[in-house]
């Protein structure tokens, strides 16, 4: 399916908070080697790790498709929409 780069840019602000959500879960229960956590926190970051980690595959494989039906590079791309992603976030 081919994605607008409006849509890469929606898809990525997504991906960014859902890695953010995971870097403070992180923050938060600290590190599972000094201390033991709980089965709900161990499920809780593990549901937020694999939101991340799908979110980032998804639009990784849309900047690709998009590039390519484009005939852009793939990189150039990237960055763009990251670009883009990052500056709204610091708008809103």
């Amino acid at each position: 399916m081919a994605h607008t780069f409006e849509e890469l840019v929606e898809m990525q602000k997504a991906a960014d908070q859902a890695h953010a959500q995971v870097i403070a879960l992180r923050d938060e229960y600290g590190p599972p080697t000094q201390q033991e956590w709980s089965e709900t926190r161990t499920a809780t970051y593990e549901t937020a790790w694999r939101a991340w980690r799908d979110l980032a595959r998804d639009i990784q494989a849309a900047v690709t498709e998009h590039a390519k039906d484009q005939g852009e590079l793939r990189h150039g791309v990237e960055v763009e929409v990251k670009k883009a992603a990052r500056h709204a976030e610091e708008e809103g």
